[in-house]
């Protein structure tokens, strides 16, 4: 019979190895992405990964038919203003939520959750008119303002400063602070993990939209960079070498984004799990 420390070992040798299959599999599809955006015309459909030759033509393509780098920044503007203006109104609304005590406020919490349920899809047509009549079509802050509070993320913040001692704030007060300070020098330095993990959050949500940016904007030069890929499948012909290294280029951002706020990712996480 096999003695404890045997079977411990087992364990973390099948742990391991189901470990490492998951993410053999999961790493495929970037594998895959990564070996056709450097295949050559020819060789595009001829091999599954990477092609004897390998070749830049889908990238020098890529710049050469769209405006890439325009489509780039202006995903960068959009992805980068949503998640400042979100973040500053989802720790507020968070903050009130956490630290004030008001009239019907388990109502508010409980509409604000129903909303949450709703389908996106459901309210695009509404939410256009609004937008129409605001004469936000075809402009940055029709992209913008539709997403500047996310419900979702003021529960994100509320479980995190739930943490915060009410003796702290209630100092602060005795100190002369008004109550946004208290927001903004005491409630958000804490909360500076869940900061983190919100902003990744944000920034993948905006720079992925597809549906939304596809709806208000009509000018080519204010497209996202998800909207310029797509016009790269057209309906009698489809650049999918170009389109598979547009792809790979959109990714990076993400994953350097990811890498840098990792810790402060998985630290934001662990603390809005914590029940106040």
């Amino acid at each position: 019979m096999p003695t404890n420390s045997v079977k411990k070992q087992l364990l973390q040798v099948a742990l391991y190895t189901a470990l490492i299959a998951c993410t053999i599999v999961m790493l495929t599809p970037m594998v895959w992405l990564i070996a056709a955006s450097m295949k050559g015309p020819d060789d595009l459909f001829h091999y599954i990964f990477f092609a004897p030759r390998l070749s830049l033509h889908n990238f020098r393509q890529l710049f050469s038919d769209i405006p890439f780098l325009r489509f780039l920044m202006n995903s960068v503007f959009v992805a980068g203003t949503t998640v400042l203006v979100q973040l500053f109104f989802s720790s507020l609304g968070g903050f009130a939520l956490a630290k004030y005590e008001f009239r019907g406020k388990k109502i508010i919490m409980i509409v604000m959750l129903a909303t949450m349920m709703i389908p996106v899809q459901v309210l695009m047509a509404p939410l256009y008119e609004l937008i129409y009549r605001m004469r936000l079509v075809d402009s940055y802050l029709g992209l913008i303002v539709p997403g500047a509070v996310s419900v979702f993320g003021m529960f994100l913040f509320r479980q995190s400063m739930l943490q915060i001692p009410d003796d702290l704030l209630q100092a602060g007060r005795i100190d002369g602070c008004n109550e946004f300070r208290l927001y903004w020098n005491i409630a958000i330095p804490i909360s500076r993990p869940m900061i983190g993990a919100f902003c990744l959050i944000s920034f993948m949500g905006s720079w992925n939209s597809f549906l939304w940016p596809q709806i208000i904007l009509h000018t080519q030069e204010r497209f996202t960079l998800t909207i310029g890929l797509n016009q790269m499948v057209g309906l009698y012909a489809q650049e999918y070498g170009a389109l598979m290294a547009g792809t790979l280029l959109s990714v990076l951002p993400v994953v350097i984004l990811f890498f840098l706020l990792q810790k402060e990712f998985i630290s934001g996480l662990a603390a809005g799990a914590i029940k106040g």
